[in-house]
């Protein structure tokens, strides 16, 4: 096979991951990032079933479990800080609502730029602006004015794709809203919260807030809600933290040091929870992966997870193909597809379920919580942890 070129939008899970897969396979990578730099901290990610395999083909496990973070679980509290249910990670054989292996998507990122940066040309602090798709390849503006050739463009940019939004058509067009939005963010450690638990707080009026401790200095805050009409401009974070104060005006536990913290926070990222759903993944010579194609929302717990699978399958099956991208980006829709279904399937109760209306329901919430955890509920759980290994890996030279 010859030595194509290919270009991947995109450096936080998916597109570094393609990028060492289709170097293993022969290609030479280009790697556009908007940012600056690898992108640091961000929610704590999970990688489950085999995304696992894929993780230690790459020889990248040792790196995962020394930065993972050591959760024993997650527990929701009352205002007082009194835990109401909680469900360990040691349930379901690792493979729950807890993950035995999360780490925090910067760090994650950072382990996979570091096994790719030698083998990939990366190029930070710039973006596609447009896609000229021909027989012969594509030709690519940047944002910094050059313009270059490619046999294959990847978007692997996030639930926002501007690959797709190029290629594809604009964003309205696949994301569906699931009807909530959230945030995360760095602040400073709460020292008499237990390391090892992300403790989470229900709140009258479909909210929630979560904290996740990370070391003696800091912790990862979340604040979610439900939509309910409110919009905001996507661009615009003043606008987002405002509204985040003002949803969340006057509710207790560690919200108001949450609100304090966040003003400043250096970290702060805030979008709507949603899916991306889309027909096919691939026209000509561009193609999705992660997010940019099929997002399943933080509540599946399975979007790094496929990001990693994707990668793996899409690298694998245009080395198979010789490089004929039609067959090979057929062939990879063929295989994800029916994964990609598994994984977005919403666990019971969806965004009402996380985000109830009343303290009735938050109390109904907890209740089930504790139910999950017994036999034969077990079972149940069991079976939708099962979608993390939905897929088998073919194998590729």
């Amino acid at each position: 096979m010859r030595t194509n070129t290919v270009l991947i939008s995109g450096a936080s899970i998916a597109g570094p991951a393609l990028a060492y897969w289709l170097h293993h396979h022969g290609y030479a990578v280009t790697v556009v990032e908007r940012a600056s730099a690898i992108r640091p901290g961000g929610h704590a990610v999970d990688i489950r079933g085999v995304a696992r395999d894929v993780c230690a083909q790459m020889g990248i496990m040792p790196q995962i479990t020394r930065d993972r973070v050591h959760e024993e679980g997650f527990a929701w509290v009352d205002p007082a800080g009194r835990r109401t249910s909680e469900m360990p990670a040691s349930l379901f054989g690792g493979e729950g609502i807890v993950a035995e292996y999360e780490i925090l998507r910067g760090d994650l990122a950072n382990i996979l730029y570091e096994a790719t940066r030698a083998d990939a040309d990366y190029r930070f602090g710039d973006r596609i602006t447009a896609l000229s798709d021909g027989d012969g390849g594509v030709e690519v503006t940047f944002r910094s004015g050059r313009t270059e050739h490619y046999d294959l463009v990847i978007g692997a940019d996030g639930i926002h794709s501007g690959v797709r939004a190029l290629a594809f058509g604009p964003e309205e067009r696949f994301i569906r809203g699931l009807g909530a939005y959230t945030a995360y963010f760095t602040m400073p450690a709460q020292a008499d919260l237990d390391p090892h638990w992300f403790l989470m707080h229900g709140i009258p009026g479909g909210r929630c807030a979560g904290i996740r401790p990370e070391n003696e200095h800091t912790a990862k805050a979340m604040l979610s809600f439900r939509a309910d009409g409110r919009t905001v401009d996507p661009r615009d974070l003043g606008a987002q933290k405002a509204l985040l104060a003002e949803v969340f005006a006057g509710a207790g536990w560690r919200v108001p040091a949450m609100l304090d913290a966040m003003r400043d926070a250096p970290d702060f990222y805030f979008d709507v929870i949603g899916q991306v759903h889309m027909d096919r993944w691939s026209t000509g010579r561009v193609a999705l992966l992660g997010d940019a194609g099929y997002c399943a929302s933080p509540l599946s717990g399975l979007g790094t997870s496929m990001s990693l699978v994707g990668a793996y399958l899409l690298a694998g099956e245009l080395a198979r193909s010789g490089g004929e991208h039609v067959a090979a980006f057929a062939a990879y829709g063929r295989l994800m597809r029916p994964y990609v279904k598994q994984c977005q399937q919403l666990p019971p109760g969806g965004v009402r379920g996380m985000l109830p209306d009343s303290q009735w329901a938050i109390s109904l919430r907890d209740l089930s919580t504790r139910i999950m955890t017994r036999r034969p509920f077990a079972a149940l759980m069991a079976k939708q942890a099962a979608k993390a290994d939905a897929i088998t890996l073919p194998a590729y030279a």
